[in-house]
């Protein structure tokens, strides 16, 4: 299950992790974001241990919405040493989801 990342514990669950990390921006009424949910939930058990994968509520985290300039969701951003390495916007397959992450590693 992917963690649940809040503006509370981004610093530390992302930008000071010691691993790469995919965050999912999304929203409960996005139904693009409803669609992918599940696919990046399986990410996130095939790579527990080598790489995190998140997802912020864009209605209940606005401020890191603002903060990396989410203009459309679902919005995936890659994580490296605290820097925002990759970004896929809309939906997307998990085959192009685990490549992006294995580039980042």
């Amino acid at each position: 299950m992917s963690l649940q990342i809040t503006e509370s514990n981004f610093e530390a669950e992302v930008l000071s992790s010691p691993v790469p990390v995919v965050v999912d921006f999304w929203a409960t009424w996005c139904g693009p974001c409803k669609m992918i949910s599940p696919i990046v939930d399986q990410v996130a058990k095939e790579v527990a241990g080598v790489a995190k994968v998140g997802k912020v509520n864009v209605d209940e985290a606005s401020a890191l919405a603002t903060r990396y300039n989410i203009r459309s969701i679902p919005t995936l951003l890659f994580f490296k040493n605290g820097e925002v390495v990759d970004t896929i916007m809309g939906a997307t397959s998990k085959d192009n989801i685990l490549a992006r992450l294995k580039a980042c590693m």
